[in-house]
């Protein structure tokens, strides 16, 4: 049972890694697009902007994803926070000095952002640790526990 549960627990991170990854390329030339209209007078490639895009657009699949797979607002929001919060850290690093080469930011945001994802994720093991579908959420399982 318990070697049942890890799969599952693996399968979601995996799934949610997968699902940031192909947002990021797939939504990567529209988000441009869409700054490079709103924010005209900013360098696109400025590199506080890419760090706050890329954030974007790894996140902005992540939650259609997991509500698709039953998960309920609140593991979306903490996951949206294991997300964004790595990104402001890199981009008050940026802004502060403290680090200006830009390969260096996007790994430690990328880095920062899978370990908050499975610090999200260990907080909450019967959250991660089932199969969903759109049908069947955490709280059923969790449900069906306790009976």
């Amino acid at each position: 049972m318990r070697s049942a549960l890890t799969r599952e627990f693996a399968r979601h991170y995996v799934e949610m890694v997968v699902v940031m990854l192909v947002g990021m390329g797939v939504l990567a030339l529209p988000a441009r697009w869409v700054t490079d209209a709103v924010l005209p007078a900013v360098d696109g490639a400025d590199p506080t902007l890419m760090l706050a895009r890329m954030a974007a657009t790894m996140t902005l699949p992540m939650v259609p994803w997991m509500r698709w797979r039953g998960h309920g607002w609140q593991p979306c929001l903490e996951m949206v926070g294991a997300m964004i919060v790595p990104a402001i850290g890199v981009i008050a690093l940026l802004e502060l000095g403290v680090l200006e080469a830009v390969w260096l930011l996007m790994t430690l945001e990328h880095v920062a952002m899978f370990i908050a994802m499975f610090i999200v994720m260990i907080a909450r093991p019967d959250e991660y640790s089932h199969g969903h579908d759109g049908a069947t959420t955490a709280q059923a399982h969790l449900a069906a526990r306790a009976d």
